[in-house]
């Protein structure tokens, strides 16, 4: 009797795996070297929905200062993140320091928290809304102020007072300072990709007009 070979057949099925992957939006502008944009500065509001004591804070919360007579916002500074913040009796906060949204977020959270550790209330998350981002970076080569403030409109400069250029990019909201060694300095952005966008854009004028 001949004995039957068996033989394993290896699955070499390939499982498909469904998972999301998020990709980068890719940008309508080349890198260039030494073209960049870096986030100085964050600025958002809240509001928490509720009055707040800003007297009682004052005693309660570590380093709050509180003078109405001056100010009607309680200044409350925080090392984690680092941040400020003015806190108002209608509930509004306004919160500065921070390098990025997501710090931004969680300055506003962490205030939060304090208030809740003093017996405050607080129903709901907080409405976070970006105010205005301030960014430095560089237009990758040295700029001519004397002849763009003459080539371009919407421009501020007089040398004698302060030495950058003041240019307010047309349809936009972004305003840019700008300076002889190329750097410059972004402010007005909702975004960090409104921000690049903006720079490559300035570049690309700068270009057009024979100054870079």
């Amino acid at each position: 009797m001949a004995k039957k070979k068996t033989s394993k057949k290896r699955k070499t099925r390939k499982t498909k795996q469904k998972t999301k992957r998020k990709t980068k939006k890719k940008s309508k502008f080349k890198k260039v070297k030494g073209v960049y944009a870096e986030t100085q500065n964050v600025v958002v509001s809240a509001s928490i929905h509720r009055d707040l004591p800003l007297e009682k804070l004052a005693t309660k919360l570590e380093r709050a200062e509180y003078n109405p007579e001056q100010f009607p916002g309680l200044i409350l500074k925080m090392d984690s993140p680092k941040a400020s913040a003015l806190l108002f009796s209608s509930g509004k906060i306004i919160c500065t320091g921070t390098k990025s949204k997501r710090e931004a977020r969680k300055a506003i959270r962490a205030i939060v928290k304090k208030l809740e550790a003093i017996g405050l209330k607080v129903k709901g998350r907080p409405d976070i809304e970006v105010q205005n981002m301030v960014a430095s970076g560089s237009v990758g080569g040295r700029l001519n102020l004397n002849e763009i403030v003459f080539k371009f409109e919407n421009t501020e400069y007089e040398p004698e007072q302060f030495p950058g250029l003041v240019y307010k990019l047309p349809n936009s909201h972004i305003t840019f300072l700008l300076f002889g060694t190329g750097k410059i300095v972004i402010t007005g952005a909702k975004s960090e990709e409104e921000i690049i966008e903006s720079v490559y854009i300035l570049r690309d004028q700068l270009k057009k007009g024979g100054e870079l």
